[in-house]
């Protein structure tokens, strides 16, 4: 499993949206020029993480971006399905698909459902408050390389 570009670069912008919180509000080329990332890259992922209710943005002079709530509260699952949408290792394994050519004769597909919420609570028991931190910092205990 490998995320996309646009999810990896979602959760570098969002570690540095974390690390201005508290502060003023920064705007989407302030963040494309700290992570590295391009402004209209930047500035479509303002636009996905708002919808998904994961940054606040505010037009005009003052205006820019800010977190939505606590970095503590937004996990790395959140960030992931606001730009990749629901957590699902196999197309089968999203509701309501049906377009599998070993559908009916499957015996992996209903064990999926469980792989998936593995998979996503492990990630949702990661915060973006862990990840702006530092390195090998997640949930207080220090990661081996």
């Amino acid at each position: 499993m490998r995320l996309s570009s646009l999810a990896d670069y979602a959760i570098v912008m969002m570690g540095a949206a974390a690390r201005h919180c508290g502060g003023s509000r920064v705007n989407a080329a302030c963040l494309a020029e700290e992570t590295g990332i391009p402004v209209p890259t930047a500035q479509k992922l303002v636009s996905l993480l708002t919808r998904a209710g994961l940054l606040v943005s505010v037009r005009g002079q003052g205006g820019g971006i800010k977190l939505a709530r606590p970095s503590a509260a937004i996990s790395l699952a959140d960030i992931i399905e606001a730009v990749e949408g629901p957590i699902a290792l196999t197309a089968c394994a999203e509701t309501g698909r049906h377009d599998c050519n070993l559908q009916g004769n499957c015996t992996v597909q209903p064990h999926l459902a469980a792989v998936n919420q593995a998979v996503r609570g492990a990630l949702g028991d990661v915060s973006l408050a862990s990840l702006s931190a530092g390195p090998n910092k997640i949930r207080g205990t220090e990661l081996r390389a």
